[in-house]
């Protein structure tokens, strides 16, 4: 089906009621997610005695990767849920699991030292805490809970878009998207300097607040909704689905942008943390008595990466009029590769000013690919099945993420993380023991540093950047998100050519090449998670995942044979 073939003849012709009440509920949940999303990289890794857990970048890549698996997975199935049983429901269920999410999160660290009956620096060292399991289980709520919720208010959105007006009206749904996710790190800046609990629980009140507008509206009309089919039914066509030629190949090729993108929220913030010199920013907003910064006078990472939110918060509502001049597929292609630019020239320069400048570049990019995502498979979804399609569309977000999530975790652990490269400066170049080194406490490990080196914070900032090059990893990712733009290319010439001839082999054969496809897939994710040593727990699910994909796909094509 192409992009405009789609038929949807309940959509009405302007922007209603229901259009701003769902975008009003989007803006409280991003501000919720975001204001907890943006400190979560520095959090987790945060020394014990500043409040923190102190896990490893690799626990908090794992953390991640599963996150990544139920948040864009689940909604490949509670997309088709809630067409069935109503959009209302969808988001009032995942609030409630989204308020649980916050609050074992926020208080998992306390949570933990109740369970061992020891503070966390006792219990850590003697093998009883249990603080990671718990806060895992605590990102597993959230995740779930925005799973729920995404197709939900995406296909509320989809059922309630103007006829003719699906860019602009996206385009409006995106700028709602991030003034909300502006909103949330901008108090989390604050907040996180008072105390790490404070941002948890704020966030927690605040998707709360997404109860209300339950309250004022009707559950729309479903369209070609079959209300006989089980929920089992549901899944099951909604997993067959995912083998549609258009939407796999789709899926397959956009997943290297999510890979990129995502490091924008789990990695830079710790590059920002570790290695970017911000303090020219500060001076120029006034200085540290007017805005919230670190204990080295730098501007928390919360509001560096807030200039994405804010960009997009002015300009989505432009880039969705100037996109809509073009096809989605070929907006998309532009997006990718303005974004692939800016995330290699976050590793250009360790300056506050150049890493605004790429974070900026970047948001005009994301702009420009992400919300036309939603407009292209929103075009190609058939009527009755908005919620459906807006699932999926959170399944190439999981693919790249969660792939993406378990590389940058190994990287920066160790090949970017200031700490781990400080105390291997200390072995190989001080000549200190590996012994000692290990019985140095983390937040000892920088002071113990300049002690030694008798460098200060910012020449030791500068000599382990020199000798260790922490900023090569942005090259690693924008190859990857190059790859993803020439697949996405080609996958725009195929479709092309395949929507003006109704033999061409894509649309004769596309489900041979859906099976052929899914061969080399799954056995790259069951090669990857026995032989590279990868996250085996995200690496497996998807590996049974795609495996299972194979088998549906072989099926369908003998039955079609």
């Amino acid at each position: 089906m192409s992009e405009t073939t789609s038929t949807h003849s309940s959509r009405p012709t302007h922007f209603g009621f229901i259009y701003w009440v769902a975008n009003w509920m989007e803006l409280v949940e991003r501000f919720a997610y975001y204001g907890v999303r943006v400190v979560l990289p520095v959090f987790m890794v945060e020394a014990i005695s500043n409040g923190g857990p102190e896990f490893t970048h690799i626990q908090k890549g794992t953390i991640y990767a599963i996150w990544a698996l139920v948040q864009s997975f689940v909604p490949i199935f509670t997309g088709g849920l809630a067409d069935r049983y109503g959009f209302k429901l969808n988001i009032a269920i995942s609030t409630v699991l989204k308020i649980i999410g916050y609050l074992i999160m926020g208080y998992a660290i306390t949570i933990g030292e109740m369970v061992s009956g020891l503070s966390l620096a006792e219990a850590r060292p003697d093998g009883l805490d249990n603080t990671y399991e718990i806060f895992f289980a605590g990102a597993m709520f959230l995740a779930l809970g925005t799973a729920i919720f995404k197709p939900g208010l995406q296909g509320l959105i989809a059922h309630q878009m103007p006829v003719g007006k699906e860019s602009l009206g996206w385009g409006m749904f995106y700028q709602m998207v991030n003034i909300g996710g502006f909103i949330g790190p901008m108090l989390a800046g604050y907040l996180r300097v008072l105390d790490w609990e404070y941002v948890f629980l704020a966030c927690a009140a605040g998707i709360a607040l997404n109860f209300i507008p339950l309250f004022v509206f009707k559950e729309p009309h479903h369209d070609n909704v079959d209300d006989n089919k089980s929920v089992l039914q549901v899944i099951g066509d909604a997993f067959t689905g995912l083998l549609e030629p258009r939407l796999f190949f789709f899926t397959m090729a956009f997943a290297g942008f999510w890979l990129m993108f995502y490091q924008l929220f789990d990695i830079l913030p710790n590059f920002i943390d570790d290695w970017i010199d911000s303090r020219e920013v500060v001076a120029f907003l006034g200085g540290a008595d007017s805005i919230p910064t670190n204990d080295d006078g730098n501007l928390v990472q919360e509001w560096m990466l807030n200039f994405n939110a804010l960009l997009i918060s002015f300009f989505a509502f432009a880039m969705g009029w100037v996109t809509g001049k073009v096809r989605s597929l070929n907006a998309i292609v532009v997006g990718i590769g303005v974004s692939a630019i800016a995330i290699y020239a976050l590793g250009m320069s360790a300056n506050g000013w150049w890493c605004l400048a790429a974070i900026g570049l970047f948001s005009f990019g994301e702009m420009t690919a992400s919300p036309t995502k939603m407009r292209y498979l929103a075009g190609i979804a058939p009527a009755g099945k908005e919620g459906l399609y807006m699932g999926y569309a959170n399944f190439t977000v999981g693919i790249g993420w969660s792939i993406g999530s378990v590389i940058a975790g190994n990287l920066y652990e160790e090949g970017g993380d200031k700490i781990n490269l400080a105390k291997r400066y200390l072995i190989d170049k001080s000549g200190v023991a590996a012994e000692k080194i290990d019985t140095i406490a983390r937040a000892d490990i920088l002071p113990f540093f300049t002690e030694t080196t008798g460098l200060d914070a910012w020449q030791t900032r500068t000599e382990l950047w020199n000798t260790y090059e922490p900023q090569s990893m942005w090259a690693i990712f924008t190859a990857i998100g190059v790859g993803s733009m020439v697949a996405i290319m080609i996958y725009n010439k195929v479709v092309t050519a395949a929507n003006r001839n109704p033999e061409h082999t894509f649309n004769v054969s596309g489900q041979n090449y859906v099976t052929m496809a899914l061969v080399p897939i799954s056995l790259a994710f069951w090669f990857g998670a026995y032989s590279l040593e990868w996250d085996d727990m995200a690496a497996i699910v998807q590996a049974i995942l795609f495996s299972s994909l194979w088998l549906v796909s072989f099926n369908m094509q003998r039955n079609t044979n």
